[in-house]
């Protein structure tokens, strides 16, 4: 049995980090040198609230205009 990655034997374009997907800002991965998180197939993707981000959180004004 060969050790090692499936699309690294087959030479394929992937990172083996995780996109974390923000509703405010860029996509990010967890993989150190990642330069395009969008663009590169990822095997993981996680909505940025289940790593404690809170940019997905509407925030409501504080006072009304009147």
């Amino acid at each position: 049995m060969t050790r090692g990655c499936r699309d690294c034997r087959a030479g394929l374009d992937h990172c083996h980090g995780t996109i974390i997907r923000h509703w405010l800002h860029r996509s990010e991965c967890t993989e150190e040198g990642c330069t395009s998180p969008e663009l590169m197939p990822h095997a993981f993707v996680v909505d940025c609230d289940a790593v404690g981000c809170d940019c997905a959180e509407v925030r409501a004004p504080s006072a009304l205009a009147i």
